[in-house]
């Protein structure tokens, strides 16, 4: 990490908490918000681990309202932005910005396959049209695409794009990313793949993005800060915990049917309720 960047450390990608009529839990959210807080990490809402695209948009607004009452001063909220419609992004991160949001988070499109210049095409133009910092989100697992590396190159001379967030599993792609912009001050990498987190930070990355963070995110400030004092023991065995309780809701399920069982962790931490957007809930 290079200490004079912007958008470093981890960033939570946060459950959108429910109410039992697929409302926003303002009681939950402010719940959720403390224990970032208090483990200096930042929340990241309407994300895959959101469930953002299956939220209808008024709930998204509520959500980014109920965030907007519960930040912190001098802390960044970051949210997503994607949409199969680019005229939706552009106009959800108007919204965003006039409740304080500080970036925003894009993936692409997801239901047509895309060339390389349509990506780029695709994120210029949503650069061009919005106000806050983006960041471009791949997720192949997601969008069943993956947006090469050279076209994010190229995108990262854009003035407001400022970094991707990476979760597709590859650790050849992670290093030659790392390698890529690790010295770039006005760019930024932040790993989505909990498993690689320890490895991330010893290369260079500016951030890690895990979903065990809504749960557990003392295991991931303790890692920074391990990782801060040069102790790879303890990075390490901080990277075997993380997995560890990764695995209590992802092992053996979908990426949908994860969600639920994550929710229900949280429920039994008195954190939030299980209720999650149909059709994830399994009953």
């Amino acid at each position: 990490m290079i200490k004079e960047k912007k958008y470093t450390g981890v960033i939570v990608p946060a459950v959108t908490p429910l109410t039992d009529n697929l409302q926003i839990d303002e009681a939950a959210v402010a719940k959720l918000f403390t224990l970032f807080y208090t483990h200096n990490v930042s929340p990241f809402i309407l994300g895959t681990t959101g469930e953002a695209a299956s939220l209808p948009l008024q709930v998204k607004r509520d959500y980014v309202l109920a965030a907007e009452q519960n930040k912190k001063k001098e802390t960044l909220l970051y949210a997503g932005i994607g949409s199969n419609v680019m005229a939706e992004s552009i106009e959800f991160a108007a919204f965003c910005s006039a409740h304080k949001v500080d970036v925003v988070v894009a993936t692409l499109p997801s239901y047509y396959a895309l060339t390389e210049k349509q990506m780029l095409n695709y994120f210029i133009s949503l650069a061009d049209n919005i106000s806050l910092p983006l960041f471009i989100y791949n997720i192949p697992a997601t969008t069943h695409m993956s947006i090469p590396l050279s076209v994010i190159d190229e995108l990262s001379q854009h003035k407001n794009i400022v970094g991707l967030k990476d979760s597709e599993r590859s650790e050849e792609r992670m290093l030659q990313a790392l390698q890529l912009w690790r010295n770039r001050e006005n760019f930024h990498y932040i790993l989505g793949w909990a498993a690689k987190s320890a490895e991330a930070l010893l290369n260079g990355a500016d951030g890690l993005v895990p979903s065990t963070g809504n749960i557990n995110p003392e295991i991931y400030e303790d890692m920074v800060a391990a990782f801060k004092s040069g102790d790879k023991e303890r990075l390490y065995a901080l990277q075997k915990l993380s997995d560890d309780y990764g695995a209590l809701y992802q092992a053996n399920r979908t990426l949908g049917e994860s969600l639920h069982a994550l929710k229900l962790l949280m429920q039994a931490k008195g954190i939030c309720e299980e209720y999650v957007m149909p059709p994830y809930n399994d009953k």
